[in-house]
């Protein structure tokens, strides 16, 4: 009996944001508007540091960073609009596992990505003599690809285990994506192992790199102090201020999701925050970035004016 129950369910009811239905059309061209304003300035950091003089190995890892928000938000977003216009929507078993898995790959490679930059700005600050020697191209690819290889693999043991569920009805998911936890409700086989694993799991995605963060800027904030000149100090700070301001910011947002008692939560409010993260962060990125760093508003503001000048 189990057996056909689990044939049963093919797809999944999405539900998008049933509370909101009289400011569905509002929503929608809200939550448009910064994906497309998102999709820009990723896309825009990307062109310009692969177009321009910037080739530090900090502006390598922010064109990586950049792309993993646009995974994240592409994964997502266009899913979450098709919910909202038509007020809930089907998304296949597949898909949905699918999603799931390309939403904590993103997401553990821009954990890992976090945790380059911040070895890269330990070395550039506390280390700045042996910087270049240490921190050259060879080192960049293989921290990277390494970043996105294990946020690859961690995320296929997960998706392999859901796979493995029976999913027997009812299946409406009240969310507008397809997230863990109530993916997990609907199950009707046993998720311990499941749960387990993902808590693990937490370990060297969220953990470790959080706490190798918090030590590399420790020690950065060490140097910094031991830096006599103002002008010296100012000028370090500023090298790594917008990293920083990243981390607090995407870390921030993520623990307040899922390291926060869910049952303390209402619906609306997971789905707020799960919003905030989808979107929020990704468009916060390559603002702080723009908006702190000299080097990247100076390379958009020569792009710009020789753009007028052609025109002109």
């Amino acid at each position: 009996m189990q057996e056909k129950n689990s044939t049963e369910v093919s797809e999944f009811l999405l539900l998008g944001f049933q509370d909101l239905e009289k400011l569905r059309n509002v929503l929608f061209l809200f939550i448009l508007i910064l994906y497309l304003v998102t999709l820009f300035g990723n896309v825009l950091t990307i062109s310009v540091i692969a177009t321009s003089y910037l080739h530090a190995p900090m502006y390598f890892f922010l064109c990586h960073l950049s792309f993993s928000d646009i995974l994240l938000t592409t994964n997502i977003v266009p899913k979450m609009l098709y919910v909202i216009r038509t007020e809930r929507a089907t998304i296949s078993v597949t898909g949905c596992f699918i999603q799931i898995y390309f939403y904590g790959f993103s997401a553990a490679a821009e954990c890992y990505l976090l945790t380059v930059m911040s070895y890269d700005r330990y070395l550039a600050i506390c280390r700045p003599l042996r910087y270049a020697a240490i921190m050259d191209l060879k080192l960049c690819l293989f921290l990277c690809v390494f970043s996105w290889l294990l946020g690859c693999l961690s995320q296929l043991i997960m998706v392999t285990l859901i796979s493995g569920l029976i999913f027997c009805g009812p299946n409406a998911i009240d969310h507008f994506f397809c997230d863990l936890a109530p993916l997990l409700d609907l199950s009707c086989s046993d998720t311990s192992v499941l749960e387990l694993e993902v808590f693990m799991s937490c370990l060297p995605i969220l953990l470790f790199p959080f706490v190798f963060i918090i030590v590399t800027y420790v020690h950065i904030s060490i140097a910094i102090h031991n830096i006599t000149s103002n002008t010296g100090r100012q000028k370090a700070f500023s090298t790594c201020s917008s990293h920083l301001a990243v981390v607090c910011t995407y870390y921030g947002t993520l623990m307040a999701k899922y390291m926060a008692p869910s049952k303390g939560h209402s619906l609306n409010m997971n789905k707020l925050l799960s919003l905030l993260y989808i979107l929020g962060t990704p468009i916060f990125n390559p603002i702080i970035y723009s908006l702190r760093n000299k080097e990247i508003r100076a390379v958009v503001l020569l792009y710009l004016f020789s753009r007028r000048t052609n025109v002109l």
